[in-house]
């Protein structure tokens, strides 16, 4: 009885999540209310908030759930057995292209990203840290099969981030969308790898 209950309270919260993604993209995060939400479920807003204790939560669940497939086809780039420069150049194009048509196309998303930046940093923070740790495990890899040479894994994949991060941050892609005379993601992919030690093509 108690795993039938546990999965119908998931099943119930999944369906929250789904519901309040819809309306974020349709009519903004600012426009969406938690009756809203509730009203297209069939429930009532205090059933809602026996899941969800604000619609701050709700957001943080809808952008934890955004993150979290981003984060798994970036770990599949990391699990794979690719060598890590190509990895490198995959992973970085890879959350580029995501970012970019999740949440800079989509004006809408873009809105709950700015919210989420502002108000759940720590959910960010946690991405960020994911993300970090993945490309961390990828130059070690390169380093221990010599085709990088810089010494600490951790600070260099810190500097990946730190040089990709107009590729890779919501807004900054945004700002930079409009006539950018910078260099694509790939050029500068190449330098970084440079900055690595690597000297393949």
């Amino acid at each position: 009885m108690t795993d039938a209950v546990d999965r119908k309270e998931v099943d119930t919260r999944c369906r929250i999540v789904a519901q309040a993604e819809r309306f974020f993209r349709t009519f903004g995060y600012q426009k969406t209310t938690v009756a809203d939400i509730a009203k297209a479920l069939k429930m009532s807003p205090a059933n809602v908030y026996r899941f969800f204790d604000s619609k701050k939560s709700i957001n943080e669940a809808v952008g934890l759930q955004l993150m979290g497939e981003v984060e798994a086809a970036l770990l599949a780039i990391a699990d794979s057995d690719a060598p890590a420069p190509d990895r490198v150049a995959r992973f970085a194009r890879t959350m580029h292209e995501m970012n970019a048509s999740r949440y800079v196309t989509d004006r809408m998303m873009h809105e709950m990203v700015a919210v989420a930046l502002d108000e759940s940093w720590s959910i960010v923070r946690g991405h960020i840290e994911r993300v970090d740790a993945m490309m961390t495990r990828i130059v070690a890899d390169g380093i221990a099969a010599g085709d990088f040479t810089v010494d600490d894994p951790q600070q260099a994949s810190r500097c990946l981030r730190a040089g990709l991060i107009k590729f890779c941050h919501p807004q900054i892609i945004s700002q930079c969308a409009a006539g950018d005379p910078g260099p694509d993601v790939d050029t500068m992919v190449r330098f970084l790898m440079r900055g690595l030690g690597y000297r393949g093509s």
